[in-house]
């Protein structure tokens, strides 16, 4: 049996952890994540999906403000782990901590590497309309996501697969070649260094990314609102100034016959809207300070929206 230290934040990072628990080859000798944080209108603390999946398996679980703390480090030494693993943690190892583990710090990254390196790369992939992405098993180093790659997995991005579908089946297929991979690595498997002339970043979302800009291809906005499903949430202006989220879209392939960001077609089911280049259907949505519901049920509260033009301040 070989000696675990995890270290991982969000619900990616739970499955990891989950796989490694079940499969009975590890004794996972803590559990290492984010500082507890205030959430909400009210602040209250709320602890990482991580934390609450490690407790609820009776897992011992360390919280500190900086991984590269002296105490802490000295910490790590005295467990003398096998492996250190990694995913979706959300701080940078010293090379002190690197060189702790018998067999080194491995890392479950949900891309492809040398694509999409950074901290969005499950949504980077489905913004730029990849038709595939995965997860890649690797060595760490002191760089962002740099190291020798020992193992990946592809997953197949369809027409309508949104990051929250993509999250979940990389989860699961990260974990399952994560407990497949340990064990190769501990018998001498030799990684492969990455080709940086194929690197490419998936760098922090902001809201701001996630503001829709109708002079943009139909193809684009439409893998946009795919990417941002559900955080942060792909989002216009209405005429009178109010937000409103797309959460899902179709390619009609009709060429626009309107300034981008008009709504060419109003129906009973749904709304079309120009973009820079063909109309792009939209079939559910989210009003401000509402929740999510289809197209037909916000027009019935709304009015007729033909001939309105959305995103205010946009021209082409």
């Amino acid at each position: 049996m070989w000696n675990v230290v995890f270290m991982g934040t969000p619900d990616f990072a739970t499955g990891s952890l989950k796989a490694l628990l079940e499969d009975g080859k590890y004794h996972i000798q803590a559990v290492v994540t984010q500082p507890d944080r205030p959430k909400g209108r009210g602040q209250k603390m709320v602890e990482t999906p991580v934390k609450q999946f490690a407790l609820q398996q009776g897992l011992p679980v360390y919280q500190p403000l900086k991984v590269k703390e002296p105490d802490f480090v000295k910490q790590l030494k005295d467990w003398n782990p096998d492996f250190i693993v990694v995913a979706a943690f959300g701080q940078f190892l010293t090379q002190e901590i690197l060189d702790i583990p018998r067999y080194g710090c491995i890392n479950v990254h949900a891309s492809l590497l040398p694509k999409y390196r950074g901290a969005a790369p499950i949504q980077y992939a489905i913004i730029k309309g990849e038709k595939e992405s995965g997860v890649t098993i690797m060595r760490m180093e002191k760089g962002m996501d740099t190291g020798a790659m020992y193992s990946k997995v592809r997953v197949p991005i369809e027409e309508e697969t949104n990051f929250a579908r993509l999250h979940d089946a990389l989860m699961d297929k990260g974990a399952a070649l994560l407990v497949e991979t340990l064990p190769r690595i501990a018998e001498g498997l030799q990684p492969e260094i990455q080709d940086e002339s194929k690197v490419s970043f998936a760098t922090l979302l902001t809201k701001e990314m996630a503001n829709i800009d109708w002079n943009r291809p139909a193809r684009e906005i439409h893998d946009m609102v795919r990417g941002f499903d559900p955080v942060p949430g792909a989002f216009t202006r209405l005429p009178d100034g109010k937000i409103l989220k797309l959460w899902e879209t179709r390619i009609t392939g009709k060429k626009r016959s309107a300034a981008p960001g008009t709504v060419t077609e109003v129906n009973k089911k749904d709304f079309c809207v120009a973009c820079g280049d063909e109309e792009l259907r939209i079939l559910t949505v989210q009003p401000e300070s509402k929740k999510r519901m289809p197209a037909a049920v916000f027009l019935n509260g709304h009015g007729n929206l033909k001939g309105e033009r959305l995103g205010a301040g946009q021209e082409g």
